[in-house]
């Protein structure tokens, strides 16, 4: 199997989630410090890992509320 870097693996995660329907449009997703602690990786990790999920449509940040599912209508 193909070597997959930490950010890469933790988008996919978080997209198979958003596709399935785990995560429903408008659902908030866990924090950074939750998700750092949960994968066990750095900020920079998840940041790279919401600015791919951003890039792709799946995401949006709301100011001071967090980041959210959009709605792929």
């Amino acid at each position: 199997m193909p070597y997959e870097a930490a950010y890469e693996r933790i988008a996919r995660e978080l997209r198979d989630r958003i596709v399935s329907g785990q995560l429903k449009p408008g659902d908030r997703l866990p924090s950074l410090s939750q998700l750092k602690a949960e994968y066990g990786v750095s900020d920079t990790v998840i940041r790279n890992v919401m600015l791919i999920l951003k890039t792709e449509g799946l995401t949006e940040g709301r100011a001071g509320s967090g980041v959210f599912v959009r709605d792929r209508d």
